[in-house]
């Protein structure tokens, strides 16, 4: 038996019960059989990030989030859009793993399910080249008008994103090979 991949992903988004919360957790039942995925929900609980604290001794907080990060074989991270660009609390978040090498030839997948997406998506894609991670084009998927796509009961509803998900899984599955 293959041992599963563990899998550690991040949530953009704020908000209970979002849609980026509900399609990460329609990815987890999904992949179920191949991935041990893991949902951070706490990006809210990261304080601030500031150099001055980012040193040998960083809160508790931001040591176990960068271990958990450097403990999976991949990492996906689902965001929505604000104005344009990455929710505040994503970019805090990422901030607070730029002075490690948490994310160095980590693979990645990258997931922008917004209303549109477009400036976050390409956002998110600098981001993670900077940061010198492993992805591709079809380990990133944008996904617009999230909201339509995606019920409470975690059934993608429109029949081109579940493929389009599908996709995503298959080609992170052998990114992380």
């Amino acid at each position: 038996m293959i041992a599963k991949k563990k899998i550690f992903a991040i949530i953009g988004s704020t908000r209970a019960n979002s849609s980026n919360l509900r399609l990460v957790t329609k990815i987890k039942t999904l992949t179920k059989d191949i991935f041990d995925l893991t949902v951070f929900e706490g990006i809210s609980s990261l304080p601030h990030f500031n150099p001055d604290i980012d040193g040998e001794n960083p809160p508790t907080t931001i040591a176990n989030f960068r271990q958990k990060i450097a403990e999976a074989d991949g990492v996906i991270i689902c965001t929505p859009e604000y104005v344009f660009s990455l929710p505040g609390s994503l970019k805090n978040a990422i901030e607070w793993c730029v002075s490690t090498t948490v994310f160095s030839q980590k693979s990645v997948g990258l997931i922008t399910a917004s209303a549109s997406g477009d400036k976050a998506n390409e956002e998110l894609q600098l981001i993670m080249q900077t940061l010198e991670t492993k992805f591709n084009e079809d380990t990133v998927l944008l996904i617009k008008g999230i909201k339509g796509k995606i019920n409470d009961q975690l059934e993608i509803a429109d029949p081109e994103t579940l493929a389009n998900v599908l996709k995503f899984i298959t080609a992170f599955h052998n990114l992380l090979r």
